[in-house]
C-alpha cells in the first residue's frame, strides 16, 4: 500500500513521517493475532548497575543471511524471514523506496511494558539510517527528545496499522521512547525494519 506524504513530525535537526492508516484496520487485527502465534518471542535480559535485568517486553530478531546483531548488550541471532513478515516489510519498502534485510519485533504485553530513551545509532547502521516502524494492535505514545535541546519534545499515538519512518538525521540528533503507562492499553507488536551493514 502506498500512502501520500505526510508532514514531518519533527520541528527540526531530523525527518519523520507518520501513516496512521497504512495498514487497512480488520486486516491489521488479523495481522497481530498471526504475529503474536508465530513469532518466535524471548525474554531478553540486560544488565543494570551490575544487575541482570529483563527487558521490559519480549522481542524477536528476524533477517536475510546469518550475522548476528548486537544492541543494549544483546547478541541476536537472525530467524529467517516468515512469508508474513517479508509482505509487512516488502509494503514498508515500497512506502518509503528502501530496502531492508532485517527486523527487530517487540511484543509490549500491557502498559507496564516499554522502551527506555534511546537512538538507532548502532555501527551496523548506515550514518542516516531509513527506519520503518509498523504498528499492529493497541495504541502506545511514542516519544522523541533532542539531544541538545532538552525541551524540544514530540509525542505521537502510534495505532494499530500505522507506519512510521524515520530518516536523515534524526538518529544522530534525537531519543525516541515508548513510555510506560498506568493505563492498560492492551496488547502491541511493533516491528522496526533496517538495512543491517554486514
Amino acid at each position: 500500500m502506498f500512502a501520500p506524504a505526510h508532514q514531518n513530525v519533527l520541528p527540526f535537526d531530523g525527518e519523520v513521517h507518520l501513516y496512521p492508516n497504512f495498514y487497512e484496520e480488520e486486516g491489521s487485527l488479523d495481522i497481530f493475532e498471526q504475529l503474536k502465534h508465530s513469532i518466535l518471542w524471548k525474554q531478553d535480559k540486560m544488565k543494570i548497575y551490575g544487575k541482570m535485568v529483563n527487558f521490559a517486553r519480549l522481542t524477536s530478531w528476524y533477517a536475510d543471511g546469518d550475522q548476528e546483531y548486537t544492541y543494549s548488550g544483546v547478541v541476536n541471532t537472525p530467524i529467517p524471514f516468515t512469508p508474513l513478515l517479508r509482505q509487512i516489510k516488502e509494503a514498508a519498502e515500497q512506502q518509503c523506496g528502501k530496502q531492508f534485510n532485517s527486523a527487530l519485533l517487540n511484543y509490549y504485553r500491557h502498559g507496564g511494558d516499554s522502551m527506555g530513551w534511546h537512538s538507532d545509532d548502532e555501527k551496523e547502521l548506515a550514518d542516516n539510517p531509513v527506519i520503518a516502524s509498523a504498528s499492529f494492535g493497541a495504541t502506545r505514545t511514542f516519544q522523541f527528545k533532542h539531544k541538545q535541546q532538552k525541551n524540544a519534545k514530540v509525542s505521537i499515538a502510534l495505532n494499530n496499522g500505522s507506519l512510521l519512518i524515520m530518516q536523515g538525521a534524526t538518529q544522530h540528533n534525537w531519543l525516541h521512547q515508548v513510555p510506560k503507562t498506568t493505563k492498560q492499553p492492551g496488547p502491541r507488536i511493533n516491528i522496526t525494519f533496517r538495512d543491517i551493514k554486514y
